[in-house]
């Protein structure tokens, strides 16, 4: 059976393929392109920023790492891993909808 929205880990063996570089670019390209995205996807990445962040180095409202690593363990059985864009896309519409955002 192939892997379709509703089942979209259906045939995954170990971690996705893929860079967090990569998956920032993508997703920044799919932002620029659907304002819509952009603004979810702006908001998720807000949501996710480490408490503090003006307080450390480098100064960027950056994910906290040992959270983003439990938050992948959570979600792909795997700290390591980078999730699909269609799942950050899927998340960010998720939260959106559900937090009347």
């Amino acid at each position: 059976m192939a892997a379709t929205e509703e089942t979209p880990h259906e045939g995954w063996e170990g971690r996705y393929p893929g860079s967090w570089v990569a998956l920032t670019g993508t997703l920044a390209l799919r932002g620029i392109i659907n304002p819509r995205v952009g603004i979810d996807l702006a908001r998720t990445a807000w949501a996710f920023r480490r408490r503090r962040w003006w307080a450390r180095f480098p100064w960027l409202p950056l994910p906290d790492l040992p959270y983003l690593r439990w938050r992948m363990y959570t979600a792909y059985g795997d700290e390591a891993a980078v999730p699909p864009a269609a799942d950050v896309l899927r998340f960010a519409r998720w939260r959106r909808e559900t937090m009347h955002l």
